[in-house]
């Protein structure tokens, strides 16, 4: 049924330093039908800071682009808005020229009928906007706690986009109730896995990067972008607390770290290629998440902690709801002296206990199987609807 549909799917920044589930959906949907890929605008107003200017003209010279083949079925297009939402006339200039930029970029999907897909809030404007006979909102994340964006804009937008898709699917087990509450067509939908992929950490084949093979271990690794949610100064401490432990963080700093970076034990090794975080991990003892308690990460349903899992590798973590899920199989930590004390005995013990335990925790979570679920769901809201609209023309 969903094969006669074309998708306007607005995810996150397809060239982003982290590969999320805004990517790793948007590619299974290819699969099934033709998806036009759109990068949203960033959710804050952007810095000077080189890496901003650089994010925006490249932005910006994509958007003189016709819409880019990424692969069989899936086309990529950059649509550009003002970021000074509160500007008066700025969110009509937003609308007017996305409404006209993406109906010539949706033109790469023919004639058949549209699936408007957001992940991101703010484009949510364009809902019900772009002609289509349908619209999903799949959320994955308490927008309005990120840090540095226009909390009263972001979280107007969650609400209303909230209310006005056809159907919703919440990834952070936080926010379930609340969505319902406004649509009752939500549904919990959690992060997937590529199993497969990071399974590659537990493989004797799997080559080692250069830069670990000389690490003195044991090895306390973590893999993800390093922001303003990660508790820094815990790294540092328990870095400090274990000095003849190396610890090794794989991922783009986007706050500022001297503490660690002057550190001996410390390695930041900057952002790195998706498919390698495997290999990455073989070099981890154990793996850390270790978040600050605040609201967003109350509200997070974190992908690290399935790719963590999917290597087998022993964890310790700050909790919260969706981490609570896998207590069986993670150590929470409740403060810094029970943290360190989880790394101590998950070192004790060594990375192979306990492994097949926590591989099979998500063996069959993956992300082709999270797709089919959300894809019948669809499909049922989509024959529910044309059903209802049938009975309505009857009866006129």
């Amino acid at each position: 049924m969903l094969e006669q549909y074309g998708v306007v799917y607005f995810g996150n920044d397809w060239f982003a330093e982290n590969r999320t589930s805004s990517h790793h959906v948007a590619v299974r949907l290819a699969a099934t039908m033709p998806v036009l890929y759109v990068d949203s605008p960033g959710m804050r107003a952007p810095n000077a800071n080189g890496r901003d200017l650089r994010r925006a003209f490249r932005k910006f010279a994509e958007a003189l682009r016709a819409p880019r083949k990424v692969d069989a079925n899936l086309w990529h297009c950059t649509v550009p808005q003002l970021p000074f939402r509160r500007i008066p006339g700025v969110g009509l200039f937003n609308r007017l020229f996305s409404q006209w930029a993406l109906r010539r970029a949706m033109r790469v999907l023919g004639a058949r009928p549209r699936i408007s897909w957001f992940v991101t809030p703010h484009p949510g404007f364009l809902a019900k906007r772009l002609g289509e006979a349908f619209c999903v909102y799949y959320c994955i994340d308490d927008y309005a706690a990120h840090p540095g964006v226009d909390v009263e804009v972001i979280a107007a937008s969650d609400l209303a986009l909230t209310g006005k898709a056809d159907l919703v699917f919440v990834a952070p087990p936080a926010l379930l109730a609340a969505k319902q509450a406004l649509n009752p067509n939500t549904h919990f939908s959690p992060h997937g896995v590529d199993a497969k992929l990071f399974a590659q950490a537990s493989d004797p084949a799997t080559v080692l990067p250069p830069a670990t093979r000389e690490l003195t271990h044991p090895v306390v690794g973590y893999f993800g972008s390093i922001h303003a949610w990660i508790d820094v100064e815990l790294i540092a401490w328990l870095a400090r607390a274990r000095p003849q432990w190396t610890f090794l963080l794989v991922g783009y700093a986007a706050i500022k770290v001297p503490e660690l970076a002057s550190l001996p034990n410390v390695l930041l090794a900057g952002a790195q290629p998706y498919a390698s975080l495997p290999a990455w991990a073989k070099a981890f003892d154990v793996a850390i998440i270790p978040y600050r308690r605040n609201r967003q990460v109350e509200n997070a349903n974190p992908l690290k902690l399935r790719e963590y899992l999917a290597t087998g590798k022993p964890i310790v973590a700050v909790g919260n709801p969706e981490i609570a899920r896998f207590a069986g199989v993670v150590r929470i930590a409740e403060g810094r002296e029970d943290f360190l004390a989880g790394l101590d005995q998950a070192i004790a013990s060594g990375p192979e206990q306990g492994a097949a335990e926590r591989m099979a925790a998500v063996a069959d979570q993956t992300w082709d199987h999270r797709v089919k679920n959300v894809l019948r769901e669809v499909a049922a809201s989509i024959a529910a609807t044309e059903m209802t609209l049938a009975d309505r023309r009857v009866s006129e």
